[in-house]
């Protein structure tokens, strides 16, 4: 027997110590992505209790929490070697009811309930058309390879910006509530206002118009101070008077659409013109 007194050879003490259990499973860093888009659908489903108990400012503040999530979680997880597809999948479900979902009731709760059940039928045109171009844009993921300059563009409106164009009269309401303009209120909060910002929001979730996505977006050197400026001054306005800033937002962003498309066929353009377009007959370089 050996004395429990005597401390163990090094060779023990090294043995034991390689006998600790290894847990097996993915590192921290690879679950924050997951976590953010956790977060970010509780910010949605909060959403929608604020918007059941009448507290619609802080409703469209918790969809504004899940936007900013949205856009972040997507990018750490490129930034971390993080993607999956689970992760993909699980960020979807997360949208479609942050974006597809919440948006839609809190519109309903606030405006279109006056008009009973065709006041709901927008809704349902929302909710579906977000779970088609969600469902759209998981299947172009195992699809064909696109060209190069289509990466820079969405297909159709995106799901954030979807819910934020679709929000649009409840920002103007209250920003209008804000300032007493009661006839402003009275015409966002008409339920057929409401109605056709939803609808319209719809047919932009499932065109196939081509959207910015800023994703690899180049910014000219002479315009890099004046973007820091405009994003210091919307940082601005966005503490000061929120819903008139994100009421801006809206419009600046459709009055961007068409620049959007027009950039896409230019570069479209570009792709598809031959090698040897600028070059004369003379000069083509021989077989």
């Amino acid at each position: 027997m050996s004395d429990p007194s005597r401390p163990l050879p090094i060779g023990r003490l090294y043995r034991r110590r390689r006998r600790r259990p290894r847990y097996k499973g993915p590192s921290f860093n690879r679950m924050i992505p997951n976590l953010m888009t956790l977060i970010g659908l509780c910010a949605g489903l909060t959403a929608i209790r604020f918007a059941l108990e009448g507290r619609f400012g802080a409703a469209a503040v918790a969809i504004t929490v899940a936007g900013a999530i949205d856009g972040l979680d997507g990018r750490l997880a490129r930034l971390l070697k993080a993607t999956s597809r689970f992760g993909a999948e699980f960020d979807s479900l997360s949208d479609f009811l942050c974006f597809g979902v919440a948006p839609a009731l809190i519109l309903y709760l606030w405006s279109l309930e006056r008009a009973g059940g065709y006041g709901y039928t927008p809704c349902l045109m929302f909710a579906v058309c977000m779970a088609l171009r969600l469902a759209r844009f998981n299947a172009a993921l195992e699809g064909a390879p696109r060209p190069a300059y289509a990466y820079n563009f969405f297909t159709g409106v995106p799901a954030p910006a979807g819910a934020g164009l679709a929000l649009f009269p409840l920002f103007v309401g209250l920003e209008a509530k804000a300032l007493g303009w009661g006839w402003l209120l009275a015409v966002v909060q008409h339920p057929l206002f409401c109605a056709l910002a939803l609808v319209g929001t719809a047919v932009l979730l499932v065109s196939t118009l081509p959207i910015w996505s800023f994703k690899n977006f180049k910014v000219p050197a002479e315009y890099v101070l004046p973007l820091l400026l405009g994003t210091g001054l919307f940082a601005a306005l966005l503490v000061a008077d929120p819903w008139a800033a994100l009421a801006a937002a809206g419009l600046i962003y459709l009055l961007m659409l068409p620049f959007s498309v027009r950039s896409f066929h230019r570069l479209q353009r570009e792709a598809e013109a031959p090698l040897d377009e600028d070059e004369p007959a003379d000069q083509a370089p021989a077989v």
